[in-house]
């Protein structure tokens, strides 16, 4: 019987996926990868597509998806499910121009109390640090 070429231990498997041993049972325990039967006497083997199906969830951790919508980017790989994956990214997209307007909103006010900061003259009270004990005036997202 010839062995197939194509299958990783687990060491091996991580390797390959850019990612280590652990993140391999961690995607497991949270069902986004199979586990390999393991034949008896011998050791759990994994190939190419598996290797696929890691990158592509690193992939889509690094768009910031979670791992319950990657599950289901995951179930939707069929070809067929187009309109529904594009929702998914869509309320992503949505998602990061919040967190956009949100990190404009906070480097401004920051721009703010540092240029304050460095214009204050004499014995005057830290404009940040009053700002800071004053809440109300900071229009910073909560």
């Amino acid at each position: 019987m010839k062995a197939n070429l194509e299958s990783f231990a687990i060491g091996a498997f991580a390797e390959a996926a850019g990612v280590n041993v652990e993140t391999i049972r961690f995607y497991q325990r949270k069902g986004l990868l199979p586990e390999p039967a393991k034949p008896h006497g011998s050791i759990r083997r994994y190939g190419d597509a598996d290797v696929t199906r890691v990158r592509f969830v690193k992939a889509a951790q690094r768009l910031g998806f979670s791992l319950d919508a990657i599950a289901e980017l995951l179930r939707l790989d069929d070809g067929t499910h187009c309109e529904e994956a594009s929702a998914l990214a869509e309320s992503k997209l949505k998602d990061v121009r919040e967190k956009i307007a949100d990190l404009a909103r906070m480097e401004s006010v920051l721009s703010e109390l540092v240029c304050a900061c460095h214009a204050r003259k004499g014995n005057v009270s830290c404009p940040l640090i009053a700002s800071l004990q004053d809440g109300g005036r900071l229009s910073l997202p909560q």
